[in-house]
């Protein structure tokens, strides 16, 4: 054995000496002072909530977008002990010395400093040079590099608002992060040899990337679709290769559709397990979800609804929240007041008792189930359950009056139903106050009607209308209570009805019935909802319930994005001049635009050239640039044009992700220009100078810059001023 073994025994590495510099030079620009400034900055007051939530195990709902990126800000303030006891209240206010600010801002630096080596390795992968990845990464590297001083770092990919973002608690660094990781590594699985034995490895890196990006923010799902369709027009060609065995095609599409579309969904929702079992605490966003989904976290309802009996029964006392009071729940309700004898209109009314919705918790809102044939209001022994298709009727606890509907229009809603409390006032108007239960998620035509679980639908048995919540709010004689109708035509989606608090009544006698309504209930029962059903009513939540959305003072439009005509103030020192802005450089941002039209224009030239039998290009040359225009033009448009669409409030660092891939297209349309578009030595020598002239120009505007970038030094006010390069910036400043 001994003998079979070849002395020495040699290991032979290849190692990429520049992407090691690449590297470097990356996380020494984005981790250098990364503590300071030792306050809360922009958005940092808004993540920061939520991080403070998840120390706490405390629920909540961030309708911008899904938990994974949250829960990466939440491990890095973890791993520096950040115990969440710190007010997010205000940006400016100063982290005291027991939060570790270098923790919380860790993980998002980190992920932007691997951006760099990122586009390093993606330009290589579209198969151009490593001058040109060099250039997509790092730019003038030695300039920067030996011209640095101590205190203010060199530019590394200097585009000052990159820098900006990826230092601080914010998100944007680490979407960009996976959606680079995501095309670079489905482009090394494509140029990958076939019999490649991590090829698959790479797909499933990319699968995996994708799902995160999803799970950072909705809008990655833009960058998925598009690298969907690319995988597709692959695998399509792939299909049509007859020097491919027929095993090999299946195989190869069916690794494809799992790493491309198993994977990732599988990721995403464990992106929501994770959340969902971290915060399993009641906490501010409860009253959003449902009460079955609120009843399943510790603490808030639950302490109300645990150990509630399960089945609803004859003679149960029950408060009833409307489905379609979202986001603020309300309850059916009564009160001692009868409707106005007319109307502010003119109009009639029935003049009996008011029935609303009232969005608090209330003894009012109490209800008794009553069987018609019956006369008890208690339940008896053994209960008798409330099954689906059964007639009932709705006793008011604390007035005892039946809960009635009439042919009398509504106050607000003329075209609906009056609901009332009867009162028999001796006229031509007979109590209406019978009710079919129709449990509207019923899996049993038996099905009983269950506390929390059930939502039901209560059928007016002599129209036929349906008790819903209108959403109009009634006037001052209404107290501003939201009316109740009964309606015939309706939306199935907005007349459902949960009972959220129950009790089994047990007082016949109104007095005694009224003191055990105002007493809690303590039976010891706990129900939980499942996973699946927890997790698609969040998801159904974070995509239409939207929060508090106003209008910012630091919000603009895309259009203004791309002309640069807008910035973003994350810090001013509390008593000097230093302060960081959210600004791009203005030579490489207007150099990227350049880059964009030249491609379009350029694309638009060689296609009715190859549409007219001219081919400019050698197919290996076309292909290229069409790729090149598949991952850059084609990520620039899907993470921008979206924007365009939206009616929400937006923000410079919104572009940030659509701005990389201009990044990444400009050098390499330099090559593809200085290769295939200029023959003589003359105009080549002529780009080089005009790229080299640029790459000072960016540099120098990046130097100028960079005291909005890192905070320091400190400028004057007229040297702030000066950095005002265009009016409809706002540099904040203070004379002295």
């Amino acid at each position: 054995c001994v003998s079979m073994l070849q002395l020495p025994l040699v290991v032979t590495a290849q190692v990429d000496v520049v992407l090691l510099l690449v590297s470097f030079l990356s996380l020494w620009t984005r981790l250098t002072q990364l503590g300071y400034p030792n306050a809360v900055v922009f958005d940092e007051v808004y993540y920061g909530q939520f991080v403070s939530l998840y120390m706490k195990r405390v629920f909540f709902i961030d309708d911008s977008g899904p938990p994974l990126g949250h829960m990466i800000l939440a491990l890095g303030a973890y791993l520096g002990g950040f115990d969440g006891n710190f007010v997010w209240n205000r940006i400016g206010a100063e982290y005291p010395s027991s939060v570790s600010v270098v923790g919380l801002r860790l993980l998002p630096a980190v992920c932007g400093s691997l951006c760099v080596p990122l586009v390093y390795l993606l330009t290589l992968e579209l198969r151009f040079s490593h001058l040109a990845a060099l250039g997509a990464a790092v730019l003038p590297i030695p300039i920067s590099f030996f011209l640095t001083t101590s205190d203010d770092p060199s530019g590394l990919l200097p585009e000052n608002s990159l820098i900006v973002q990826s230092r601080f608690m914010l998100l944007e660094s680490v979407l960009i992060f996976f959606l680079l990781l995501a095309a670079f590594s489905y482009l090394r699985f494509h140029n990958a040899a076939p019999h490649s034995v991590f090829r698959f490895g790479w797909l499933l890196l990319s699968g995996a990337s994708c799902a995160a990006a999803v799970g950072v923010k909705y809008m990655g799902v833009f960058s998925y679709l598009l690298l969907l369709g690319v995988a597709s027009l692959h695998t399509w060609n792939l299909i049509g290769d007859r020097t491919v065995s027929h095993l090999s095609v299946c195989v190869q599409c069916v690794c494809r559709a799992v790493c491309l579309l198993v994977v990732p969904l599988l990721l995403y929702v464990f992106w929501f397990y994770v959340h969902l079992t971290l915060l399993h605490r009641s906490g501010p966003h409860d009253q959003l979800m449902s009460s079955a989904f609120q009843a399943s976290l510790e603490g808030g309802l639950s302490r109300i609804t645990q150990g509630q009996p399960l089945e609803v029964a004859y003679g149960s006392q029950v408060t009833l929240r409307s489905s379609a009071s979202q986001p603020i729940p309300c309850w059916l309700h009564s009160h001692k007041v009868n409707y106005p004898i007319r109307y502010e209109n003119g109009r009639g009314s029935s003049h009996q008792q008011q029935v609303t919705c009232y969005p608090f918790k209330d003894v009012n809102n109490w209800w008794i189930i009553k069987d018609p044939d019956r006369q008890d209001l208690v339940v008896s022994s053994p209960p008798r359950p409330v099954r689906h298709g059964d007639v009932i009727q709705l006793l008011h606890g604390m007035t005892s009056r039946f809960l009635n509907s009439h042919d009398v229009a509504a106050p607000m809603s003329p075209h609906s139903q009056e609901v009332s409390g009867y009162i028999d006032f001796n006229v031509s108007m007979p109590a209406q106050n019978l009710w079919r239960v129709d449990v509207l998620n019923r899996e049993a035509e038996s099905e009983s009607w269950k506390t929390i679980l059930s939502d039901v639908r209560l059928v007016h048995v002599n129209t036929s209308a349906v008790l819903k919540l209108s959403g109009v709010s009634l006037p001052d004689w209404g107290f501003r209570q939201l009316e109740v109708v009964a309606e015939k035509h309706f939306k199935s989606q907005s007349v459902g009805w949960t009972v959220e608090e129950h009790r089994y009544g047990t007082s016949q006698e109104q007095k005694e019935r009224e003191a055990e309504l105002h007493s809690p209930t303590h039976i010891d029962v706990d129900r939980k909802i499942s996973f699946w059903a927890k997790f698609l009513e969040l998801q159904w939540k974070m995509l239409t319930v939207k929060l508090e959305d106003s209008e910012h003072k630091y919000s603009s439009s895309p259009l203004e994005w791309v002309t640069m005509e807008t910035n973003i103030a994350y810090w001013l020192h509390s008593s000097t001049n230093a302060q960081i802005h959210l600004i791009g450089n203005p030579v490489s941002w207007g150099v990227a635009n350049l880059s964009l039209l030249a491609y379009q224009l350029l694309a638009a030239i060689y296609l009715l050239r190859r549409r007219r039998g001219f081919k400019d290009l050698p197919d290996g040359a076309w292909c290229q640039f069409v790729c090149l225009g598949c991952v850059c033009v084609g990520g620039w448009l899907v993470n921008f044009v979206p924007f365009l669409l939206m009616e929400k409030t937006l923000f410079l660092y919104h572009y940030l992700p659509a701005l990389c891939y201009l990044h990444l297209l400009t050098p390499a349309l330099l090559e593809h220009t200085h290769t295939h578009l200029l023959s003589r030595a003359t105009h080549r020598r002529a780009l080089c100078v005009c790229v080299t002239a640029v790459l000072v120009s960016v540099f120098l505007s990046y130097r100028t810059f960079c005291p909005l970038t890192y905070g320091s030094p400190e400028l004057s006010a007229n040297q702030l001023q000066g950095l005002k390069w265009r009016d409809s910036w706002d540099i904040l400043y203070r004379r002295r």
